[in-house]
């Protein structure tokens, strides 16, 4: 007898399980990796028992050409280059935080920040820039470490969220700054064509940014005087810039960004010792991420609702719960959107939560509170409101633009051959 997929109260299992999965990390957020093992482990049990159509193996590990023949299938990259990538990310991320602060930097930053709220909106301006040619997990480490050094350890949660929001913002308009946006580029999408994403980054920075950085202000002020005699470890800077380097240019022609950090750290051991131990601290925070992000790419989500402004917009709030990765791929699958428009969407979106992306799952393991989801809703307002205006001022200078599909084959969702499915009948648009 063939099994159908359990429907609670009208809603598939899968989504059942993920929703009770975020609800969860959201309450015991002291047992966040538990949780979102949990419920991996069970959404996977899900799709064995009820769901025949979904293939193991195919789904992490994708089709080759001989089964596409044999089985007549459409092909699948699989899910493994993005979690092995993000992986690696998050773990030599986190080694070249701590690089960052040995070389004795952040230290002597107080010496030329200002040492009121304008010193900690000059800090979220730097990460902002980082951002643009960096990972957006890269620009929040160190904005997290270069804090921890300036704060004395004692940093607002608000702020907090600001250094998270500060790095998703700067990496929305550039191909190089954010894995949805490079996901883009690498789909064919022109970067020219996420560029205006700027226009709403900028804007929300300013809106998070200011109250952002009066409330660390207010929490505790930046330490004006820095210590004397202070040595700069040029050996470590010089790894660091090593790290960021070949991240770019392994991002660029291998599509593999985490491969070019770890060579770096490799080289690195010539130069200078490498605190390795900081890999093991990230752990946790790198395998709840993973599942998640495992979570989110079994979602049945076959289709997205027709390109628009308004779901462009809605998009920005789902991301904040739903992993932007697949979700950029399925829009990219459907076509007709204005790609700088879902960039700033799907990118800065998931800073309204913390776990929503993964600059902020990367800052957890340095700063664990904000692992509490409720609190960082709370002191971490500014960003929803951010993102809102953010979102109408670049509608109203740049308005919405959509985009002809950039794929020979691939079908515009503005066209008439476009079938959106509807309960009874698919009705033509």
């Amino acid at each position: 007898m063939l099994l159908t997929v359990p429907l609670i109260l009208g809603i598939r299992i899968e989504f059942v399980i993920f929703a009770l999965t975020l609800i969860g990390v959201a309450v015991f957020h002291k047992r966040t990796m538990e949780v979102a093992i949990t419920g991996l482990l069970l959404l996977l049990a899900a799709k064995f028992i009820f769901d025949p159509s979904f293939e193991f193996f195919r789904h992490f590990f994708g089709s080759n050409p001989i089964s596409e023949q044999l089985f007549h299938k459409e092909s699948r990259e699989g899910e493994w280059p993005v979690l092995l990538n993000l992986f690696g990310l998050l773990l030599g991320f986190a080694i070249l935080a701590k690089l960052f602060e040995e070389s004795g930097i952040p230290r002597e930053l107080p010496a030329i920040l200002p040492n009121d709220w304008k010193g900690g909106f000059m800090l979220l301006v730097m990460i902002f820039v980082l951002s643009t040619f960096l990972d957006n997990i890269a620009a929040a480490m160190i904005g997290g470490t270069i804090s921890l050094v300036v704060f004395k350890g004692k940093v607002h949660l608000g702020y907090l969220a600001g250094i998270i929001a500060a790095s998703n913002a700067g990496g929305s308009g550039s191909v190089v700054g954010d894995t949805t946006t490079t996901l883009m580029w690498i789909d064919g999408v022109n970067p020219l064509d996420v560029s205006h994403a700027f226009i709403a980054g900028i804007t929300a920075l300013i809106v998070f940014g200011i109250p952002a950085s009066i409330q660390q202000d207010r929490y505790h002020r930046i330490i004006k005087n820095p210590p004397k005699k202070m040595q700069i470890d040029f050996k470590k800077i010089v790894v660091v810039i090593l790290i960021l380097g070949l991240t770019i240019v392994s991002n660029f022609y291998l599509d593999f960004p985490a491969i070019g950090v770890w060579i770096a750290l490799l080289l690195g051991l010539s130069l200078t010792s490498i605190p390795w131990d900081e890999a093991p601290k990230a752990l946790k925070g790198s395998v709840f991420l993973l599942s998640l992000v495992t979570c989110a790419s079994m979602m049945p989500v076959s289709e997205l609702p027709p390109a628009s402004v308004w779901s462009a917009f809605a998009f920005g709030f789902v991301s904040a719960f739903f992993d932007n990765i697949p979700l950029t791929k399925l829009c990219l699958d459907q076509g007709g959107y204005d790609w700088g428009v879902l960039a700033y969407s799907v990118g800065f979106g998931g800073s309204m939560i913390w776990f929503g992306s993964s600059a902020g799952v990367a800052l957890s393991n340095m700063y664990p509170e904000t692992r509490n989801t409720l609190n960082y809703l709370k002191k971490g307002w500014h960003i929803s409101v951010a993102y809102i205006i953010g979102f109408i001022i670049m509608i109203a200078v740049v308005g919405w633009n959509p985009h002809a599909p950039h794929k020979a084959g691939k079908k515009d969702a503005t066209s008439p051959q476009l079938e959106i499915k509807m309960p009874d009948q698919a009705v033509k648009k």
